[in-house]
């Protein structure tokens, strides 16, 4: 995070790179975009056709033309243009590539407004899609899509191992400015990195005992008249080492998180017992006759299709909503904190991390902030940063730091790996196994998932069911129903 892979992507597609070819054709899908889609009243289908800049022109042009008819040679041209680029094919094409993103007809003439942030991304991708150009450019997309077989260049920013080793040929590495090349794909170029890291470690550690030896021999006879030339050697020798030294290695997996544990509590902690819910005004009942129980111990991920309920179910589970039937029981001493990308949304970008968590949580000293601000890595100088100078990363850092401040029973999380770079999920992966509280994840990244829960709960047909499979598995009967 925060190395610049976002705004690489940007200068190549406004060909701000010295000798970037001008005639390579590029659409880029923006982290962005989806938020863009948030305001907008046209349908998911206009969005979708207005991407071909060129053809929305030409029509507004041909309508203007036709209406004063005076320029028929320009009216001819426009024509001839329009049927060169397809046009009258645009709608078929567009609602092609909509279906081949799962959207259902009544969403595709919907307004793009009305869809979830996932949904506005897909609609983003569709439209570059639509585009067919020479190179398409993702940053973090949602990491469900079918690019295996996409027929041109892709260049993709991802966090999400499972999406990264399906679909790359070839791997980029961006670090301290540089870019370095490795075919094969990411399973491939972290087991070569982890062997140069090996290596590098044990340059360095040579290198280290021969300074060591050196500089031991200096000290031990600088004072002594006879053993000078040796000596002067010795310091000539060390110079030159020092000169083209070996640094010692960065370890990007040294990166630790840490969430404090809370108190002990009796289980089970929450309790959801025969519970039924709707929302009334004619619409069916979301959930019938659910039972569960949630206890310090449990790694639970809640999986399920867009709209089946899964926000609700939390709702239910964190008394934001009453049941219609049954009851949802906590222990009157549990804490339980939720962290989504809202919470991370929310945090002031003009203030530090340590002045949000003042104004979040007033009464405590500057220090004790920074203190458990280090927990996340986010010490000295990134603490006192404004947040909007922080990474995406690094923001979602400070929302985890505000996450565990009350130290919590449970931790509730909806979507946490968006915007973190691999090391910090690894981290985040680490921090939530040796947590003493609850964890509860709403996750579609298959190996954050598979490496924390133990329980997969599937949400779906008014009922909570445990899973017995792994995820990829789920993945796999979802596709084949």
């Amino acid at each position: 995070n925060g190395a610049g892979k976002t705004t690489l992507l940007r200068f190549m597609s406004h060909y701000e790179i010295e000798k970037f070819p001008r005639h390579v054709r590029m659409q880029h899908v923006e982290q962005e975009s989806a938020s863009k889609l948030s305001l907008v009243e046209d349908s998911v289908l206009s969005v979708v056709l207005a991407a071909d800049y060129e053809r929305t022109l030409l029509l507004a042009e041909e309508k203007q033309l036709l209406e004063s008819n005076d320029n028929p040679e320009r009216i001819h041209k426009v024509h001839e243009r329009l049927q060169q680029i397809d046009s009258d094919s645009a709608e078929s094409r567009a609602r092609t590539i909509l279906a081949g993103l799962q959207f259902p007809e009544s969403v595709v003439d919907g307004p793009a407004k009305a869809l979830s942030g996932g949904w506005r991304m897909r609609t983003a991708l569709a439209g570059a899609l639509f585009m067919s150009p020479d190179l398409l450019l993702l940053d973090e997309p949602t990491n469900h899509l079918d690019l295996e077989t996409y027929p041109k260049t892709l260049i993709v920013v991802s966090h999400d191992r499972n999406f990264l080793n399906q679909v790359t040929t070839d791997t980029i590495y961006l670090a301290k400015q540089q870019l370095s090349y490795h075919r094969g794909n990411f399973q491939s170029f972290e087991n070569t990195q982890e062997e140069l890291l090996k290596n590098q470690r044990k340059a360095y550690e040579a290198q280290q005992m021969k300074v060591s030896h050196m500089q031991e021999f200096i000290d031990r006879f600088r004072c002594n008249a006879k053993k000078a030339p040796l000596v002067q050697s010795r310091v000539k020798a060390l110079e030159k080492i020092m000169r083209t030294a070996v640094e010692e290695p960065e370890d990007p997996r040294a990166f630790k998180m840490n969430f404090p544990p809370p108190e002990p509590l009796g289980r089970p902690i929450i309790s959801v017992e025969n519970v039924a819910f709707g929302y009334g005004d004619g619409r069916p009942e979301l959930f019938h006759d659910v039972n569960f129980g949630i206890d310090m111990s449990s790694r639970i991920g809640i999986l399920g299709v867009n709209g089946s309920g899964k926000s609700t179910l939390i709702n239910l589970m964190l008394g934001k909503l009453d049941p219609t039937h049954g009851k949802c029981v906590r222990n009157p001493r549990v804490r339980i904190s939720t962290f989504t990308q809202h919470h991370v949304d929310s945090l002031d970008l003009g203030k530090t991390a340590v002045e949000n968590m003042m104004e979040l949580f007033p009464g405590h000293e500057p220090d004790e902030f920074r203190t458990h601000l280090g927990r996340f890595n986010l010490s000295g100088e990134l603490a006192m940063k404004p947040t909007r100078k922080l990474s995406g990363g690094q923001k979602s850092r400070v929302g985890f730091a505000v996450l565990t401040w009350r130290l919590p029973h449970v931790v509730v999380l909806d979507e946490p790996t968006n915007h973190l770079d691999i090391e910090t999920i690894d981290a985040l992966i680490d921090a939530l196994r040796n947590y003493k509280g609850g964890v509860v994840i709403v996750s579609h990244d298959q190996h954050f998932v598979n490496s924390i829960c133990t329980e997969l709960w599937v949400v779906g047909d008014r009922k909570v069911t445990r899973f017995q499979g792994s995820m990829a598995e789920y993945k796999k009967a979802i596709l084949n129903e």
